[in-house]
């Protein structure tokens, strides 16, 4: 059996023994047309008040920059389905990959296992991995390890399990068997851009994030503008509706991960306790979850907006 190829199974073994749901593998090289569409993006003003976004673009679409003889990029997925629900139907809703634990840290612990197991049991390597918290393409890489498409929501689709799972990335100096890129299935289906309250997904792949309710309700630090008052389907963080209409999230299966098992009554909380709710009340219920992103002020904020 071909070296790479056998080093690259034992590295995606380690990735399912760790939990992830899928692991794929691309060679490191530069992002020449994701590098091309950002920028296009970028003097659209789609990225709203994420300025971020246009620093550091040499090391978005160049992993040598972020690691030194970076020759492979390792993508893992990491299913956060959940098909358990809010109680009171009239409470603001959460988006799912809210409901538990920072998946930022839930992630990267995992990968800082597979990065030393590589280098204790396959190959000596160097590395670094990412999960949604550095410059790296994270979708870009997934879609060419072959683990998914970039749909026309922008998000990454798996045949296999849908598109709730997020997106880890290790960056290596060493060579590695790569896997293929799959095409692209979303077909003629427009389900995600129709759906879209705010009509935020202009084109196929193109996102205007000053009209996307997870970045006004997450990202956002500025008051939300009122032509879109009565259009969040009472949102208060996040969005799930361009995945809960695609046909693909039909076979979406529960996780199987403990961190993200749904903080004690998160989805016990009535409308009014929504409401009610102080800073000392959200600095106990989200201490630990991606809900800090928002801070409280902007939970208050987007609470009033959708009232």
């Amino acid at each position: 059996m071909d070296a790479l190829y056998h080093q690259s199974s034992m590295i995606k073994a380690e990735a399912r023994r760790l939990g992830f749901d899928g692991c794929g593998i691309s060679q490191a090289t530069i992002l020449g047309e994701d590098a091309a569409r950002l920028e296009n993006w970028l003097r659209k003003g789609c990225h709203g008040s994420m300025t971020y976004m246009g620093n550091h673009t040499e090391k978005r679409v160049d992993p040598a920059k972020l690691v030194k003889g970076a020759k492979s990029v390792i993508s893992v997925i990491l299913n956060y389905y959940t098909d358990k629900n809010q109680a009171d139907p009239g409470a603001p809703v959460l988006s799912k990959y809210a409901y538990g634990k920072d998946y930022h840290d839930v992630i990267r612990k995992k990968l800082k296992l597979l990065l030393p197991y590589i280098h204790q049991s396959i190959i000596p390597v160097n590395g670094r991995a990412f999960a949604d918290s550095a410059p790296v393409f994270d979708k870009a890489w997934a879609a060419r390890a072959g683990l998914g498409w970039i749909g026309k929501n922008t998000i990454l689709i798996s045949p296999e399990s849908g598109s709730f799972f997020f997106i880890g990335s290790l960056i290596v100096d060493i060579p590695l068997h790569y896997d293929k890129p799959i095409r692209d299935f979303c077909d003629d289906c427009n389900r995600c851009v129709r759906a879209c309250p705010t009509r935020a997904i202009i084109a196929p792949r193109i996102l205007d994030a000053r009209r996307c309710i997870s970045y006004l309700t997450v990202e956002n630090r500025q008051e939300i503008g009122q032509e879109l008052r009565g259009r969040f389907k009472n949102r208060v963080f996040g969005c799930d509706i361009c995945q809960d209409v695609c046909p693909w999230n039909r076979k979406a299966i529960p996780h199987r991960v403990k961190e993200f098992e749904p903080l004690r009554g998160l989805l016990e909380m009535k409308r009014q306790e929504w409401y009610d709710l102080d800073e000392n009340r959200y600095n106990q219920l989200f201490s630990k979850s991606a809900v800090k992103r928002a801070n409280f002020e902007g939970i208050r904020r987007n609470l009033e907006f959708i009232k």
